[in-house]
C-alpha cells in the first residue's frame, strides 16, 4: 500500500472517530431536553430544541457514514458521484473553518459559562469536544477524499499536468480568484463593500482570511490543469487542491448566501452583518457558480484523462 494511500485511510477512521463525541454530545442534549435534566437553547421550546438537535445527530451520524465510505469496500459500491459529491461539500465546508475554529477555541473557550447571560451554562470541555470534532472531521476528510478518488481513478491522478494538450481559459477559476481577492481584502482591513465596521470580529478576519486562500489555491489549480501549465508539475498536486479548494467556494458561500439574503430582504432585528448584503450576495453567488463550475472542470478533465489512456496505439 502507497503512503498516500495509507494517510488517506488513516485521515477517514480518524475523521469517523473525531465526529463521534459531537454525536454523542448531541445525543445527551436530546435525551437531557426530553427528560428535564439539561436545559434547551435560549429561544427555543423543548420541543424546538429537541427537534433541531435531532436533525444534527442525523447530520453527523451521515457524516461519520461518508467518512467510512471513503475507506471501507462497501464504499466503493455506491455510486461514484453521490459519494465525491457529499464528500466534496463536507471537505470544502469544514476545511474552511479548520483555522476558524482553533482560534474561537483558544479565545472563546468557557465565554459561554462565564458571561452571565440567558445562554445554558455549558462546561468547557464541551465546547473543546465539539470544536476537536469538527477540527478532525474537516482534516480527515481533506486529506481523505483526495486519496478516496486517486483510488477510484488511478490514472487521473498520475503524470504530469502538460501531459494532456490545454483547454479553454476556465472562466470560473477567473471569478472564483476574483471572490477570493475580495475576501482576502476584507480580511487585512478593507472597508470598500462593508456596511457597519463595527461588526467586525477577530474570528470574523480570521475566517476570511482562510477563505481567500482556498479560492485563490482552488482557483490556481484549476487553471493548471485546464492550461497544462506548468508542464512538469505532479497532476495529483492541482487536483487536491482544485477538489478542496472549489468545495470550499461552493460548500461555504452555499451556507451563507440564504443567510445573506435573509438579511438584505427581511433585515431582522439583532443580525447586523458587516459586509454590505449587495456585494455579500453576489460574492457568495459567483462563489457557489465558480465553484460547481469547477468540480465540473475537474470531472470533465478526469473523463478526458482516463479516455485517452485507454485509446488504442496506432501501429
Amino acid at each position: 500500500m502507497e503512503r498516500w494511500d495509507r494517510v488517506g485511510r488513516g485521515a477517514a477512521y480518524g475523521a469517523a472517530l473525531a465526529l463521534l463525541p459531537y454525536l454523542l454530545i448531541k445525543v445527551v442534549w436530546v435525551v437531557g431536553s426530553l427528560v428535564g435534566t439539561l436545559p434547551v437553547g435560549t429561544g427555543y421550546g423543548v420541543a424546538e430544541w429537541v427537534v433541531l438537535n435531532t436533525v444534527t445527530v442525523g447530520m453527523a451520524g451521515i457524516g461519520v457514514a461518508q467518512a467510512l465510505a471513503l475507506v471501507r469496500p462497501w464504499g466503493m459500491r455506491i455510486p461514484g458521484a453521490l459519494v465525491v459529491f457529499c464528500a466534496w461539500v463536507g471537505s470544502g465546508l469544514l476545511v474552511s473553518i479548520l483555522p476558524f475554529g482553533v482560534l474561537s477555541t483558544l479565545l472563546g473557550a468557557g465565554a459561554d459559562s462565564q458571561d452571565g447571560g440567558d445562554e445554558p451554562v455549558r462546561p468547557v470541555w464541551e465546547g473543546l469536544l465539539v470544536q476537536f470534532s469538527f477540527l478532525g472531521m474537516g482534516l480527515g476528510l481533506a486529506l481523505a477524499v483526495p486519496a478516496h478518488l486517486r483510488r477510484r481513478w488511478p490514472q487521473a491522478f498520475t503524470g504530469r499536468v502538460g501531459d494532456e494538450p490545454r483547454a479553454a481559459p476556465p472562466w470560473a477559476a477567473v471569478v472564483g480568484a476574483a471572490v477570493g481577492l475580495v475576501w482576502l481584502y476584507w480580511a487585512a482591513g478593507g472597508t470598500v463593500g462593508i456596511a457597519h465596521p463595527a461588526e467586525r470580529t477577530t474570528h470574523g478576519y480570521a475566517l476570511g482570511a482562510v477563505s481567500g486562500f482556498w479560492a485563490l489555491a482552488g482557483s490556481a489549480a484549476v487553471w493548471m490543469i485546464a492550461r497544462a501549465r506548468p508542464a512538469r508539475l505532479p497532476r495529483r498536486l492541482p487536483l487536491v487542491f482544485g477538489w478542496v479548494g472549489s468545495g470550499s467556494l461552493f460548500a461555504w458561500s452555499g451556507w451563507k448566501l440564504p443567510f445573506t439574503l435573509y438579511a438584505a430582504m427581511a433585515e431582522p432585528a439583532g443580525f447586523t452583518p458587516p459586509e454590505s448584503p449587495g456585494a455579500a450576495a453576489i460574492l457568495h453567488l459567483g462563489a457557489v457558480a465558480s465553484g460547481a463550475a469547477m468540480l465540473r472542470i475537474l470531472v470533465r478533465e478526469r473523463d478526458r484523462v482516463t479516455e485517452s489512456r485507454h485509446r488504442p496505439t496506432p501501429h
